[in-house]
């Protein structure tokens, strides 16, 4: 958790609204929470997950991530990717793309086999809010500053975000 000179947030954070969450007030290491919203992710017209039981991954200054259960993913519509990259709290992740797509970023990722402490994201997709359309309870989410990062900003939510610009020294 963030602490300057004594202050829970920075000086720059926003204050959340009242009911509402500052990525302040995150943890570090990051912790996972489920979440029973009605989750819903889409390419144009093409349904790629909609679930009930997705779990948000909190973590200091960033936005929440929201991990679906793969059974919940219409994995007929994607193929794995090359290349990886590596967390150090979740291990090493795997990247999707859309099946019918050539050329394009990667629109999921997930962590086959992840860290001990992060064992319950086993067989879950997080999937880039800039890349595919991805709704919490009808709100459409908006994607994390950055290109790296997959964050969902939602109105819930008080930054600034990491990735945004200026933000490389949090």
């Amino acid at each position: 958790m963030w602490e300057y000179r004594g202050q829970h947030r920075p000086p720059f954070a926003e204050t959340p609204r009242e009911g509402h969450e500052s990525v302040w007030d995150y943890p570090r290491p990051p912790r996972v929470v489920p979440d029973e919203r009605r989750v819903v992710v889409k390419k144009t017209d093409r349904v790629l997950a909609d679930t009930v039981l997705s779990l948000r991954v909190l973590e200091t200054a960033s936005p929440p991530t929201f991990y679906l259960p793969s059974t919940d993913v219409d994995l007929d519509l994607l193929t794995p990717a090359g290349g990886h990259s590596v967390c150090e709290w979740k291990g090493a992740a795997r990247y999707w793309v859309l099946r019918d797509a050539t050329g394009e970023d990667p629109v999921a990722w997930d962590y086959p086999r992840p860290s001990q402490d992060f064992a319950v994201l086993a067989d879950h997709m997080a999937f880039y809010p800039g890349r595919v359309e991805c709704y919490v309870d009808g709100e459409r989410v908006r994607p994390q500053p950055g290109r790296f990062y997959g964050g969902w900003v939602t109105d819930e939510i008080a930054g600034p975000f990491k990735g945004a610009p200026g933000s490389a020294h949090w």
